[in-house]
């Protein structure tokens, strides 16, 4: 598309953050008129539908393509006026990271870009799935992901980059354990006391991997790691914990572990888009060596 309105992309891209024009607008400070305007503009001149309207308003491939556009141009915009010494405000970035590196390690990265504060963050909880589909939508600027359930080429302008194993343990409480596992952690047992999960995949694998267990089992989804792990301590369920999270319940036996010396090890990644600007270039560094500070590296996953 030659030519491109940034003006009208600034519209495009706060229907698909607001989900409706009507919103858009508010946030815009235009009319609702004034919004369908530019977005059919853009359309007319791309040929192609960019929002999919509806409840909510869902942008198209396309739309969301050049949303990504819009976004790193605004990055790269700010950091071109930062160079030159202008007044800038700061420049908003997205990304989504899974609750477990929420809890343990991602918040060790945050210091050098937020104090000061270089940029704002918007930081999304997801899975690895979802935060893989976000990033190649360009909703986000990057995402902590483990392995996709289905493997997926890479979207073109982004880098993938290797982060350490996350290490878990399966865990309990002592009196949770001898309730419900007495005789041994066997599928029988599993098929009938309650889990705590963020994700049920990362237990499955698990049961999976060490009982050869492909059957349903009882869980509780609880996505915030913090009140997962209140769950299991409070001995209303047992469940997977990053192996030094759950360290120091260990040592003071407040916890044990259901299979001793049986892990699950999940490889991250960091995935980015490319954009040569300082603050981005910073964050990448930042959350890259903080992860490998945390995380087991050369561990076989």
């Amino acid at each position: 598309m030659a030519n491109l309105d940034y003006r009208a992309l600034a519209v495009l891209e706060a229907v698909a953050s607001h989900g409706s024009f009507e919103k858009a607008a508010l946030a815009l400070g235009i009319t609702q008129s004034a919004v369908s305007q530019r977005i059919k503009a853009l359309e007319d001149a791309s040929g192609r539908l960019l929002i999919v309207r509806g409840q909510p308003a869902v942008p198209t491939g396309l739309g969301q393509r050049l949303i990504a556009h819009h976004r790193n141009v605004k990055l790269m915009e700010a950091s071109l006026d930062i160079d030159l010494g202008n007044s800038v405000s700061m420049p908003e970035i997205a990304l989504a990271v899974d609750a477990d590196s929420l809890a343990t390690w991602f918040h060790a990265s945050l210091p050098a870009l937020l104090a000061p504060p270089r940029c704002q963050l918007d930081v999304r909880l997801a899975d690895s799935d979802t935060a893989l589909q976000l990033v190649r939508q360009g909703s986000v600027f990057g995402c902590v992901a483990g392995a996709p359930e289905v493997p997926a080429d890479n979207a073109a302008g982004t880098t993938v980059t290797a982060l350490g194993v996350l290490r878990y343990v399966c865990v309990a409480t002592p009196v949770f354990a001898g309730h419900w596992f007495g005789d041994g952690f066997s599928a029988d047992a599993v098929q009938l006391a309650p889990a705590a999960v963020s994700d049920r995949r990362l237990l499955a694998r698990f049961l999976h991997q060490e009982l050869d267990m492909q059957a349903q089992f009882p869980h509780h989804t609880v996505p915030v790691s913090a009140a997962l792990g209140d769950c299991i301590l409070g001995s209303l369920a047992y469940g997977l914990m990053p192996q030094r999270q759950a360290a120091a319940a260990l040592a003071a036996e407040r916890l044990v572990d259901l299979l001793p010396g049986r892990t699950l090890d999940v490889p991250l990644s960091w995935h980015a888009w490319t954009l040569d600007a300082p603050f981005t270039k910073l964050l990448s560094e930042q959350i890259v060596s903080s992860a490998r500070r945390y995380l087991l590296q050369n561990a076989v996953a």
